[in-house]
């Protein structure tokens, strides 16, 4: 066996249900879960459609690169949504099955295995398919702690000078899970400045950015690429997905785009891997990325949400409404002295809400887990369901 995979840690959930084990929930209350970040807005019926008409598809082994419709359909959403100039299609498109599986697999390809002292650099909190992709592909992780008084921004400028030559891959995630947090300008400045001095690549996920609370969009990195003149998008990759945007995590349907040299290697590795998206599932990927106004009414939605819950919330925990994404990223200690391991399983038994405990969703990391003391609310239900939880949650703050 890979001994690599020994270094894997259990995924999130899987502590959780580990920290609930032999606790039976209060029966007065119907179970809430605000735990996994899976939307459960409907999918729109005309995504449904192109996905039923096209079934034919099935009869046909699709490519790696996918079909060009598909790949001019997300070059066309690119253009109009960052305000990029044409991107072409053939080389700078990669559709990809879910951002999740493109973002482990890119450090297979990026990592040279041979070179021992290797570092993926991530984000602290993260998305734990970095760490697994950091160890998977030989290398060791290398976690940049979020700063609250940087709006949980990684705070880069922290990381001593002798490791950034050894940084192969910078994962970042913006906006941020479960922070919210969104790179500024100033921020892509400063790493397009390291990347350049030590020839790391950056991997964006930016599969949250369609969700946001400002009037402005959040910055995309081809985007910040392009106002800062980066011809080419030298050594990014940007990532993004339909299941937020659209409520389809069920198709599974993404894409990579960026640095045409990088991608040419990465559909190399692709074409072995197997990662080719079904017909149909491309036809309706089609069909969501040239339409807008379904994004504008789920945006909607998660606003009209986020303004009614965050109050509630606001009168027992310390929590602000994030820039961008579903999660709420809250501090559980403002009324009493509890864990967020505490917090969670107390609130599970007494009032039957699920949510994460912020420490598995990070690491000890230079003397701190910036997740400790913390806990990750993703409003994805509808509103209704969402304000119960949140009136339960303030409910059991003021029985602490």
């Amino acid at each position: 066996m890979n001994p690599l995979l020994d270094r894997l840690q259990p995924y999130p959930f899987e502590k959780l249900r580990a920290l609930f084990a032999g606790v039976t929930p209060n029966p007065v209350y119907k179970a809430i879960s605000l735990g996994i970040g899976e939307p459960k807005h409907p999918t729109p019926k005309f995504i449904q459609q192109a996905l039923t008409d096209n079934l034919s598809g099935l009869a046909s082994y699709p490519s790696t690169i996918g079909a060009e419709p598909l790949r001019a359909a997300i070059a066309g959403w690119l253009e109009r949504r960052y305000g990029l100039p044409a991107l072409d299609p053939a080389t700078q498109i990669l559709p990809v099955n879910g951002s999740r599986e493109a973002l482990f697999a890119l450090a297979q390809t990026v990592v040279d295995p041979s070179q021992r002292d290797a570092l993926v650099m991530c984000p602290n909190p993260f998305y734990q398919i970095y760490e697994g992709a950091a160890y998977l592909s030989g290398a060791q992780p290398y976690f940049v702690n979020s700063d609250p008084d940087r709006n949980f921004a990684p705070d880069y400028r922290s990381v001593p000078d002798d490791v950034w030559p050894r940084v192969k891959l910078l994962y970042l995630c913006s906006p941020g899970n479960p922070t919210g947090a969104v790179l500024s300008l100033e921020d892509w400045k400063e790493l397009f400045a390291l990347s350049d001095r030590h020839g790391f690549v950056i991997a964006a996920d930016e599969c949250y950015s369609e969700i946001y609370f400002k009037p402005e969009a959040p910055l995309g990195g081809l985007q910040a690429a392009n106002i800062l003149g980066r011809t080419g998008y030298p050594r990014l990759i940007a990532f993004s997905s339909l299941s937020k945007r659209s409520n389809v995590p069920g198709m599974r349907s993404g894409f990579v785009a960026g640095d045409a040299a990088i991608l040419k290697k990465f559909l190399l590795y692709r074409t072995y891997h197997g990662g080719a998206m079904s017909p149909p599932v491309q036809a309706a990927s089609v069909a969501a990325w040239n339409d807008e106004t379904h994004v504008v009414e789920n945006r909607a939605k998660y606003m009209a949400k986020f303004q009614q819950v965050t109050p509630v919330l606001q009168t027992v925990l310390d929590v602000a409404l994030p820039d961008a994404g579903f999660y709420l990223w809250a501090k559980v200690d403002k009324l009493a002295a509890i864990s967020d391991t505490d917090f969670a399983k107390r609130l599970y038994a007494e009032y039957n809400v699920t949510v994460l405990p912020g420490s598995y969703l990070a690491r000890d990391a230079h003397g701190s887990n910036p997740g400790r003391q913390r806990i990750r609310m993703a409003l994805v239900a509808e509103v209704d369901e969402c304000l119960e939880a949140a009136q339960r949650i303030a409910a059991f703050c003021r029985s602490l």
